[in-house]
């Protein structure tokens, strides 16, 4: 198939909705589909680019600076879909880039579909703008019911955003490359940096570090579990507008920043548990990277924890908004460094059967529904002729 793929966040940003894409970018091509993106230009001008990106102006959000919207572009995606015709056109974003393209698809009768990875209605209450809570959701709601169905990562999600007026919601989990966040990556060196003894566990946090990830209640789960375990010490990896104020108010806990591959597979595996208090996922894509790193994890009762963990078998949950039984079960998890461990391995296990292969497989069979048969005889001379259209046309996109 020829898929393009319009996101207005992609790598290197570091947050869950481009590194979903990033994955499922790579499977889908090694299952030897032609992936075009559109995207807007990276600020890191020595981002290369991929075979077959087209880039378009973009500008970072107002007051959320680490990621940025595209201009709209339904004159240029017009005339390059009216060039080399995509069979399917995904939009993974709802911005000006995103919206501009579901036009410029339905104008010429393209199937079309799309995801959605963030409750922006749900984020207005965190920002201090309730109000707009309303608006945002008829937006996502007049948005996604143009397109032929709306994957979401969740049955929870489909529930819930049913309830809300989105039609034509499919359910596509998320995967984890298991073989980079791993147990064996454990570094005693990064440890003793921390210092930290071998035998004293580390709770960790990964994520943004924003008013929607629930950060006050790790900060007083932290706090309890030194209560039971004196020796814990807090690791957070993340960067985010909270993050000058948490370094200055906290210096008991370890601020490590921004980590990515290798780098930040280590940290996960250098760690003990894992403690995730949001309310805002739309899934948790780092609950799945603790787990296939052998952490024993502990987040509320919903998004990837209850599509994820048996209660006290490879995971521990709390009951959703109970902050207090999050509390009384994080002090639980510290009460037994033994059992942390069995967790751990239980955990383990679990992510390594939520492949990204899995995932891509199953996102095939579902545009497979809706897009026309394609003669394989000819379609990949077709992929070849529109390669060679369109490189020039794209070069000149930047």
């Amino acid at each position: 198939m020829r898929i393009a793929i319009v996101t207005e966040t992609y790598a290197p940003d570091l947050n869950g909705v481009a590194r979903t894409l990033v994955a499922l970018v790579g499977e889908l091509r090694r299952l030897g589909h032609e992936v075009n993106l559109v995207r807007p230009t990276p600020r890191d001008a020595d981002v290369p680019r991929e075979i077959g990106e087209v880039r378009v102006i973009g500008m970072a959000i107002p007051g959320y600076t680490a990621m940025q919207f595209g201009f709209p572009a339904g004159g240029l995606l017009r005339e390059l879909w009216t060039k080399v015709r995509p069979d399917v056109v995904h939009i993974d974003t709802e911005g000006p880039l995103g919206y501009s393209a579901l036009n410029a698809a339905r104008a010429l009768n393209l199937p079309v579909t799309s995801s959605l990875h963030t409750h922006f209605h749900v984020y207005m209450r965190h920002y201090g703008l309730p109000w707009l809570g309303a608006p945002a959701l008829a937006y996502l709601r007049h948005f996604h019911n143009a397109t032929a169905f709306t994957l979401i990562p969740t049955e929870d999600q489909r529930v819930q955003l049913a309830a809300d007026g989105l039609q034509q919601l499919r359910v596509l989990g998320r995967g984890v490359d298991a073989e980079l966040f791993h147990p064996k990556r454990r570094n005693p060196a990064l440890r003793a940096a921390w210092g930290v003894a071998d035998d004293a566990p580390v709770a960790l946090y990964v994520g943004r570090l924003a008013a929607e990830k629930n950060l006050q209640l790790f900060i007083r789960s932290i706090h309890a579990m030194r209560e039971v375990q004196p020796d814990l010490r807090a690791v957070v990896v993340g960067s985010g507008p909270l993050e000058h104020d948490l370094r200055r108010d906290h210096p008991e806990i370890i601020f490590s920043g921004a980590r990515v591959g290798e780098d930040l597979a280590e940290h996960y595996a250098s760690a003990d548990c894992f403690v995730f208090p949001s309310l805002s996922e739309t899934f948790g894509n780092v609950l799945l990277e603790a787990m296939a790193s052998g952490l024993a994890p502990l987040a509320f009762d919903y998004a990837a924890a209850r599509h994820l963990f048996v209660d006290a078998e490879n995971g521990l949950v709390a009951r959703v908004g109970d902050e207090q039984h999050f509390i009384e079960q994080a002090k639980r998890l510290a009460s037994s460094p033994e059992w942390a461990q069995t967790l751990g391995i239980a955990a383990r296990q679990r992510a390594e059967t939520q492949t990204w292969s899995m995932i891509a497989q199953q996102l095939e069979a579902m545009w497979r529904e809706i897009t026309p048969e394609t003669d394989s005889q000819t379609h990949p001379a077709s992929q070849a002729k529109s390669t060679s259209q369109a490189r020039p046309h794209m070069q000149g996109a930047a």
